[in-house]
């Protein structure tokens, strides 16, 4: 029966009696990992939302890395992406509408189907399934890549949900927030108890191994062992390796909308093996706003972070 049953009676001292963890969240540490993320390769890839976000027949418009972007689906549903304003006289795009796959600006009819117009400019685009993607060569800098750098994710069947925020932040202070584990339980009390960092990243093992366990209600969670990771310069990925929902992923994308502001694209994507899990499934729709709700709850806080941490720097005042 406890195989069966997720859910542990927990104890835990209260917050300000639980071990310090300042000593063990080295600033140096943090900073190493942080330069190693955003030193590896993106490709130039950006994700813009949700896949949900881009619906047939209605244009979605974004803002990333000072670039207007618009996407959109073209014939069966292909994701298609451009820049935002129309060439003509610079309408935005955002604001027009589809039909038959092509992109028409509200202002005087121009259809676009994709293919570069004029000054007008497509990019390459994604859809993981998850999260769509553009490609921003100019933003980038980088050498293109065909694709986004992707996490592992679990099968078919799992439960996704997406959730976006904003913060006054660029993107590396979201992912030194996600490289600092030892706040968890300090900073977010009401979801992380006994939270232990068991690994610290080595030159075979660039991760962080934590244990932790999630509160549900009362004394009662669901412990687990997740390990962190950057596959990409402004992405940091939780995989539940041990534990209920082993597999399990939470990712957390940076986009960068302009200078100081940033876009936190949060995607869960929720498994597990038992029979219960595969019952819930018809009921996702349900499911997903509680989870984007989760994520925000957290995130309101990890902006608080993210935001200070900008400050700081911005100000020349971050510790060394």
């Amino acid at each position: 029966m406890r195989d069966r049953i997720p859910l542990r009676i927990y104890s835990s001292p209260p917050w300000r009696e639980q071990r310090p963890t300042w000593q063990d969240a080295k600033p140096a540490l943090i900073e190493a990992a942080l330069k190693r993320a955003t030193a590896r390769p993106s490709g130039n890839w950006f994700v813009a939302g949700a896949s949900r976000d881009v619906v047939k027949g209605k244009p979605c418009g974004r803002t990333i890395a000072g670039q207007e972007v618009v996407l959109w689906r073209g014939p069966h549903g292909v994701l298609m992406a451009g820049s935002g304003s129309c060439p003509h006289l610079g309408a935005p795009l955002c604001d027009g509408a589809v039909a038959e796959g092509k992109l028409i600006c509200r202002w005087h009819g121009l259809a676009l189907d994709g293919t570069r117009f004029g000054a007008w400019t497509p990019f390459p685009a994604h859809d993981d399934g998850v999260l769509v993607w553009v490609r921003l060569d100019r933003a980038g800098g980088e050498e293109p890549l065909d694709a986004p750098v992707l996490p592992e994710r679990p099968p078919a069947g799992s439960i996704d949900a997406v959730a976006t925020l904003i913060g006054r932040c660029d993107p590396e202070d979201v992912v030194a927030n996600r490289l600092d584990p030892w706040h968890g339980a300090w900073f977010h009390p009401y979801s992380f108890a006994n939270l232990h960092v068991l690994e610290t990243p080595t030159e075979t093992e660039d991760r962080f191994l934590v244990e932790v366990t999630f509160r549900v209600a009362g004394r009662v969670g669901v412990p687990v062992i997740a390990a962190f990771s950057c596959p990409e310069p402004r992405t940091v990925v939780m995989h539940i390796v041990e534990g209920e929902g082993e597999g399990s992923v939470v990712e957390t994308h940076a986009t960068p909308i302009r200078d100081g502001r940033t876009a936190v694209v949060e995607a869960t994507i929720a498994h597990s093996d038992r029979r219960g899990f595969a019952l819930a499934r018809p009921a996702a729709g349900a499911l997903r706003p509680v989870m984007r709700w989760a994520a925000a709850r957290l995130w309101r806080d990890d902006l608080d972070y993210a935001e200070r941490r900008y400050t700081l720097r911005q100000a020349g005042r971050f510790p060394d």
